[in-house]
Parts: C-alpha cells; sequence; structure tokens
C-alpha cells in the first residue's frame, strides 16, 4: 500500500510542493510547527533514513540544505530546523522549518490540519517556491 507521501507525490492528494525532481519531492507539512514547515521527501518509499542507499540519502540532504536556506530567507528567520522524527508515516522525510529557538522543535505545538489558514499555507509555499525558482509543482 502506497504511504500518503507517494498519493501526494503521484497527485492522488494534493500537496502544496516547492521542489520536485525525479529523486527527491518537497512539499508543505498539512500540521506546521510553523508556517513554511516543508518535508524533503526521496520519492522512492523507504521507510527508515538508514536504509536509503548513499546516493538517494546524498541527494535528499542537498535538497534538504536548499530548500532549508530557502526557508531562512523567505521568512526571515535565524535558522532553519531540521528533524528526522520518522514516525508519522513509514517514508523517509525530512522536517524543516523557519525557527528561532529551541522550543520551536516541540511537535505536541504543531498546529492541526483544520487550524491552519489556507491562504497562510499558499503564501508560504509561494515564498518559499520564489527563493529556489521554482513553479507550483516544485520544478524548475
Amino acid at each position: 500500500m502506497s504511504s500518503v507521501f507517494t498519493k501526494i507525490i503521484n497527485g492522488e492528494l494534493p500537496g502544496r510542493f516547492v521542489y520536485r525532481d525525479e529523486t527527491v519531492a518537497a512539499f508543505l507539512t498539512i500540521e506546521p510547527l510553523a508556517y513554511g514547515h516543508t518535508l524533503v521527501v526521496p520519492i522512492e518509499e523507504v521507510d527508515k533514513w538508514t536504509e536509503l542507499d548513499s546516493a538517494t540519502w546524498a541527494h535528499l540532504n542537498e535538497v534538504a540544505l536548499e530548500v532549508g536556506a530557502a526557508i531562512k530567507e523567505a521568512f526571515d528567520a535565524p535558522r532553519s530546523g531540521y528533524i528526522i522524527a520518522g514516525f508519522d508515516v513509514p517514508h523517509t522525510h525530512i522536517h524543516l522549518f523557519p525557527t528561532s529557538t529551541m522550543a520551536d522543535y516541540d511537535f505536541s505545538q504543531a498546529m492541526a490540519m483544520d487550524a491552519t489558514d489556507p491562504e497562510k499555507m499558499d503564501k508560504a509555499a509561494e515564498a518559499i517556491r520564489a527563493q529556489l525558482g521554482t513553479d507550483a509543482e516544485g520544478r524548475r
């Protein structure tokens, strides 16, 4: 059975993409710690990051560096947070989000899906894409 991330990547579920290539996709999470909270996900469905092949792992992190820098700039944040948690969805994903303090790393404070403002979510995706130079599908 496909993971929810595979369904987003394949267009079966909606997603706010900021980056996409043949190996990796990056899109906003539906339960963000802050507006701009993005997931960087390999296209290949691999549950644990420790099971990724080294080339995919390297590329995933290269994209995370680029997207993390774009988030920092787009939200004028002092830092871009980076977390691999791996419990919510059995598909490797890196969480990136604008942050200014360690308190921002508390997933119990994430916004519920129905509590986010769709307009703010759209603007967050647009701001990140503007920094990356990508289109609405996350492609250059």
